[in-house]
């Protein structure tokens, strides 16, 4: 017959922790950190894709907004395990770095140049956006800058250097840097009255527009592609590789190419996907 010894107090409490802790980390939803931009948080485009994404894996996504430099910043640090940004020049250093492995491409919108609708410099409606930056620094009437290292900061400073226009020697009181994000550059812009490079999405879900319109759309030079990356692990070894992974693996598949492309404002597209079905 066998004999059944009691067990210690000391074992059971340490046997009840044990269940305790790892019923805690069942219970625990896994999460990822996603460093992103300002454009994609304030277009709302993340409140509608995130909710898809977690029905279907159970993964939590918590973003943090910032400018694309900064983002990619963050990421360098190890304090996010994917990035999501649209600075494809940042985003192939970034790779070369191996701060990343690869950058996928998820999608693309626009930049488009908006401004009072009085027109000062005269640009409604013309389709070189060069040309448009020319004649507003031409005119110096007021134009609103990011300045915050963004990728719509970078995309204006690269128009301004492809139109010909050095910036360091004819900026003055009318070209006015914000350092902040695109919702609060465009509030800016609306009680300045004055001109701004906006990307698209934004702008369709901004609302104090007071008299701004959009003056110049369609160039080539305008296109905005955003790619994500995961963080390399071999970096920073506390990278949620494999749920970061299924973040990026959803969001290029024809279920996370379709969320993107169904968010709307108004019945119009503020993101297009980039991979094809």
């Amino acid at each position: 017959m066998p004999i059944f010894r009691p067990i210690s107090r000391r074992a059971l409490l340490a046997a009840t922790a044990a269940w305790l802790a790892c019923g805690a980390a069942w219970a625990q939803p896994t999460f990822i950190v996603v460093a992103s931009t300002t454009s994609t948080e304030q277009s709302g485009l993340f409140k509608h894709l995130l909710p898809a994404f977690t029905k279907q894996t159970g993964i939590e996504v918590r973003v943090v907004a910032l400018g694309t430099g900064q983002a990619l910043d963050t990421a360098r640090r190890g304090d996010a395990d994917v990035v999501l940004v649209h600075d494809p020049e940042a985003e192939r250093r970034f790779v070369a770095e191996g701060f990343a492995t690869r950058r996928h491409d998820v999608m693309y919108n626009d930049f488009v140049v908006v401004g009072p609708g009085s027109d000062p410099a005269r640009i409604a409606g013309i389709k070189d956006a060069n040309e448009a930056l020319r004649r507003i620094a031409a005119a110096r009437t007021p134009f609103v800058s990011r300045g915050d290292r963004s990728g719509t900061h970078a995309a204006e400073l690269r128009l301004w250097k492809d139109a010909g226009v050095e910036l360091e020697k004819v900026r003055g009181a009318w070209y006015r840097e914000t350092g902040s994000g695109m919702g609060p550059a465009l509030n800016t812009a609306s009680g300045m009255n004055a001109y701004l490079l906006t990307d698209r999405g934004t702008w369709l879900s901004f609302r104090n527009r007071g008299e701004l319109k959009v003056l110049v759309e369609g160039d080539r030079r305008l296109f905005n592609p955003y790619g994500v990356m995961l963080v390399n692990p071999a970096r920073h070894a506390h990278v949620k590789a494999e749920a970061g992974q299924r973040f990026i693996d959803w969001l290029v598949s024809p279920a996370g190419q379709k969320t993107i492309a169904d968010y709307r404002i108004d019945g119009e597209q503020l993101f297009f996907p980039s991979v094809a079905s």
